[in-house]
């Protein structure tokens, strides 16, 4: 069974996209390998200015992975900043990548010349340091990556490859690989574009959090076109074919047999968002339990916790040793 690690940021609210594109897969995955699954808040420092959010938002999430159906007893899931092993190790990797390294990595320079006339952190630029220690203290095997990460895996692979060159075998030279298809989600506003939380509105999103009327609202408000004929055809009809992925990813009946039940635009919308809503009822339900339970919730992470914190602790003595770094006394 491989030990598989996939991490995410707290930084916003969940919405359908990240939940039938990643979300679901994770909960199906989590059977099939080894999972581990990092909040990671302190990646979300890049962003974060302002004090009392990040706490809270980094406690949302958790209870919503609970919500959407990670097991505690299956699944690891963990809090980036609760294992100090990631802080530690992320030091030691900073010292066997290179200046220049980092300086190729395309993140930094898209997020940075965003940023040009703002401030930008040091961490913007040592942030694939970090990502390495996330990585290799959990001895991860796989990583499911979207092409715009793998950059990110290639560099924790060369930074492994040379701690394991200079002082001996360390580290498992982890591997990414491609997530399982999950649907994809387009904004129902702006139906060429993937649903997602940099929108300039909210209101092609839909959120996991979203009451029944809201969602109704918005499914009804979703931009289509003027031809009437309902069909699957992403390229000339994408609002059309946005709703019969949504449908089809909440039913599990494929969006062309959907085209053909539908002859209007309504019926269509009001499916797709009656779908949903069936969909995010129970996430809802369970999320508002956990929150207003922490310490059920406090429970959840603890396991979560104890168990990855074991694992980073032996990899980070190893790392240790095999520098040979003064033991604590």
């Amino acid at each position: 069974m491989p030990r598989v690690l996939s991490c995410i940021q707290p930084t916003g609210s969940v919405h359908l996209g990240n939940y039938l594109g990643a979300l679901i897969n994770w909960v199906s995955g989590q059977h099939e390998g080894d999972v581990y699954h990092g909040i990671v808040d302190l990646h979300a420092l890049t962003i974060t200015e302002s004090p009392g959010i990040l706490g809270k938002q980094t406690l949302e999430l958790a209870a919503m992975l609970f919500a959407v159906g990670l097991d505690p007893d299956v699944a690891t899931v963990f809090v980036q900043s609760h294992i100090h092993e990631h802080t530690e190790l992320a030091w030691i990797m900073e010292c066997t990548v290179s200046f220049g390294e980092l300086s190729r990595m395309t993140q930094f320079k898209e997020k940075s010349a965003k940023r040009e006339t703002d401030f930008v952190s040091a961490g913007l630029f040592t942030y694939p340091a970090l990502q390495a220690a996330d990585i290799l203290l959990y001895d991860a095997q796989e990583v499911p990556v979207g092409d715009d990460q793998r950059q990110h895996i290639e560099i924790t692979r060369d930074i492994a490859v040379r701690f394991n060159h200079r002082f001996g075998d360390t580290f498992v030279l982890p591997k990414a690989v491609h997530p399982k298809a999950g649907a994809r989600v387009m904004d129902l506003q702006d139906p060429t574009s993937k649903m997602s939380k940099s929108s300039v509105t909210d209101n092609g999103l839909i959120y996991l959090l979203d009451d029944n009327a809201t969602i109704e609202k918005k499914f009804k408000r979703a931009v289509t076109d003027s031809d009437g004929v309902v069909s699957y055809d992403r390229e000339s009809k994408p609002g059309i074919a946005n709703l019969l992925d949504i449908l089809s990813a909440c039913t599990g009946t494929t969006a062309e047999q959907l085209a053909d039940k539908y002859s209007q635009y309504g019926p269509l919308k009001n499916d797709a968002g009656q779908a949903v809503i069936a969909l995010v009822e129970p996430i809802r339900t369970r999320f508002h339990e956990l929150m207003a339970d922490p310490g059920e919730l406090s429970r959840l992470l603890i396991i979560g916790n104890d168990r990855a914190r074991e694992v980073a602790a032996s990899t980070l003595s190893r790392a240790h040793k095999a520098i040979g770094l003064l033991p604590r006394i």
